[in-house]
């Protein structure tokens, strides 16, 4: 993998740090990539993230949203002791982060059928929607013509 060296852009750019520092995490990271998930666009500003998470149940989950960060973990609780002669569902215990951008709410989370469903909306302020601005026009000065004295 290539890596890049941002920080010409750090010296000549202003209110991009949060974006340089998701780059160079992403850059780092060796994501485990544990419960596979989707994320879905589901409308202009509605999204969904979707994680398979066979074996859990509910109250095994957290979901926290601080920071423009979205956190779900999961931890199984052995109710009793099993002897498996194989074991392909994981239920190991896991951390999966999510950055989300400004002003991206979550709104709702549902578990179905061993999916979780997390739907979030973008919800921008009015004063930081883009507004069109009327041109008026001015009354030019009409400038006298000189009167011969």
């Amino acid at each position: 993998m290539r890596t890049y060296d941002f920080s010409p852009l750090w010296r000549s750019t202003i209110g991009f740090d949060r974006l340089f520092s998701l780059l160079d995490e992403t850059q780092r990271a060796v994501e485990d990539n544990y419960p596979p998930c989707n994320i879905e666009r589901i409308g202009d500003d509605r999204y969904q993230i979707s994680l398979a998470l066979a074996g859990f149940a509910p109250d095994e989950l957290s979901i926290t949203a601080e920071h423009n960060v979205l956190t779900v973990e999961g931890r199984k609780v052995e109710r009793e002791s099993r002897e498996y002669l194989y074991q392909g569902i994981s239920s190991r215990p896991f951390k999966r982060q999510f950055n989300l951008a400004d002003y991206v709410q979550v709104t709702n989370a549902f578990f179905d059928n061993g999916l979780l469903r997390i739907e979030m909306v973008r919800e921008i302020p009015e004063a930081m929607k883009p507004r069109r601005i009327a041109i008026g026009t001015s009354p030019v000065e009409q400038i006298a013509p000189q009167q011969a004295a």
